[in-house]
């Protein structure tokens, strides 16, 4: 069997799509092993779950860095301890630096409560009841310097209803995060879909 590719998952919060990554990587066959979960955020509800799990953790406070450059520098650094080989950002709440995100580029996913390129930044529910638009859904994509524009891998949509609050749907959508995320990553840790000339490409 193929060896099972060295995995972070990079948290800021709960961590709902950690637990499905994770909840995935316990199957003997997943190509992928979560080997270290990190926060930005000392408190982060996620990382108890991940240590629950018998995983490592690791939090570096970004708030004591004077750049976005030298945080993530020391994030890379982190990685780099625990020889990690793929990153999916899961409700991570920072910008990356350019250079971060270049030298990940291609092995670094990001999942996103919308149908991109629909939608992007933040609020993205509240954005799509005002459009008054009858699908949205999630997007997995790769992570490049501009932010939610890398090449998509996957998505997933959901009907729009007609009594949807914010709530209502980014529940919706995410029941299918939980299975799309773990999806994309089994694609890219297999070799499956390959990041070039700025574009996903299945295999």
């Amino acid at each position: 069997m193929q060896r099972k590719k060295r995995t972070a998952i990079l948290i800021s919060g709960r961590g709902s799509n950690m637990r499905a990554l994770i909840d995935a990587a316990k199957a003997a066959e997943f190509p992928a092993e979560i080997v270290l979960v990190f926060s930005n955020v000392e408190g982060a509800a996620g990382l108890d779950f991940a240590r629950a799990q018998g995983i490592p953790t690791k939090v570096i406070s970004h708030k004591v860095f004077a750049s976005r450059e030298e945080f993530d520098a020391a994030v890379d650094a982190a990685l780099g301890a625990a020889h990690v080989e793929l990153v999916c950002l899961a409700g991570y709440m920072r910008i990356l630096s350019d250079g971060f995100a270049r030298k990940w580029e291609g092995r670094m996913l990001n999942i996103h409560p919308s149908l991109l390129p629909a939608f992007p930044g933040t609020h993205v529910h509240e954005q799509v009841l005002a459009a008054g638009v009858t699908v949205s859904g999630c997007t997995v994509h790769f992570v490049v310097p501009e932010l939610d524009a890398g090449p998509i891998i996957a998505l997933a949509q959901v009907p729009v209803l007609g009594g949807d609050t914010p709530d209502t749907l980014a529940a919706r959508v995410l029941e299918e995060e939980h299975k799309l995320y773990p999806a994309a990553l089994r694609k890219l840790a297999e070799g499956k879909v390959v990041l070039r000339d700025g574009r996903a490409v299945t295999i």
